[in-house]
């Protein structure tokens, strides 16, 4: 047996989910940039900081919990838990101790508010989708994607902690565009979550019966992103890209689920670049023509 090599700066980074951490900066930062309001910069970069670290140490929790499921599935074997590189319980240390110390640092650098908003969203993705809901549910990316729409919202109340309807249409977006994005997913590694026994909705309903859900929430998606050009929220460049994006994005859908399935990791992909570009376009509008 060879004998794994031995860990480096680089399979830590890996333990942070980056491509997941850089979707919930992201969207964090926009929160941060439509809110009403300023922070110092340095306070800021604190605080957004703090959110980056988060989310990487809520990323290496799912990592560690779910290390023998990715060992058995294409898409994850090469992690570097799987492969001996990390060990379960350094992981485990690892995502433990950036968790809590960003909660402790989003405290200090910005509000209370938003380092209890930080805390649930790490508290549900590690323990309650990871541990609960991903192996027991099919609806679980459904309830689960309550963490990943938090966000923005975290954001916003980084300057503005009061109740607006903006950020609660930003959590709604994401919330509902979660399945379509990795039901996609699903459909296009089915093989693999079967491997794992992780009860994702193709294996649960069948194919077809999936797409037709994920129909349902495409347009639960595009419907709600253009509400808040339609109460004013967002100006003309918000609403124009809302409804481009939507339409492709209803039209990718349709067409997995109508002639041909096989294009269900073409939707994957361009769903995560539908969320990226209406977030911006948000930013984009604000910038240019304030409404808020």
């Amino acid at each position: 047996m060879i004998k794994p090599r031995a860990s480096t700066v680089r399979d830590y980074w890996t333990l942070l989910k980056p491509s997941v951490m850089s979707l919930a900066i992201f969207t964090a930062f926009c929160g941060f940039l439509v809110a009403p309001g300023t922070l110092h910069p340095i306070q800021a970069f604190t605080s957004l900081l703090a959110i980056a670290i988060g989310a990487g140490g809520s990323g290496a929790l799912n990592m560690w919990y779910e290390w023998e499921r990715d060992a058995v599935m294409t898409r994850t074997e090469r992690r570097p838990i799987p492969l001996g590189i990390i060990r379960p319980g350094d992981a485990l240390a690892f995502g433990l101790g950036l968790s809590i110390a960003s909660v402790f640092l989003l405290a200090f650098a910005a509000n209370y508010l938003a380092a209890g908003l930080l805390a649930l969203t790490i508290i549900f993705y590690a323990l309650i989708y990871t541990v609960w809901l991903k192996p027991r549910t099919s609806q679980n990316i459904v309830i689960g994607g309550i963490a990943g729409a938090l966000p923005p919202v975290i954001g916003w109340v980084l300057v503005a902690p009061i109740f607006s309807w903006v950020p609660a249409f930003m959590f709604l977006i994401i919330f509902f565009w979660t399945p379509v994005h990795f039901w996609a997913l699903a459909l296009y590694r089915k093989e693999d979550y079967e491997r794992a026994k992780i009860p994702m909705m193709p294996s649960f309903v069948g194919d077809k019966k999936t797409c037709e859900k994920m129909a349902f929430y495409a347009l639960l998606t595009v419907f709600t992103s253009l509400v808040p050009f339609f109460m004013g929220f967002f100006g003309a460049i918000y609403g124009l890209t809302a409804l481009l994006l939507g339409g492709y994005l209803l039209g990718l859908t349709w067409f997995v689920w109508k002639r041909n399935m096989q294009r269900a990791g073409r939707l994957f992909g361009y769903s995560i670049l539908y969320l990226f570009l209406l977030f911006l376009s948000m930013v984009v509008d604000h910038l240019i023509l304030p409404k808020l």
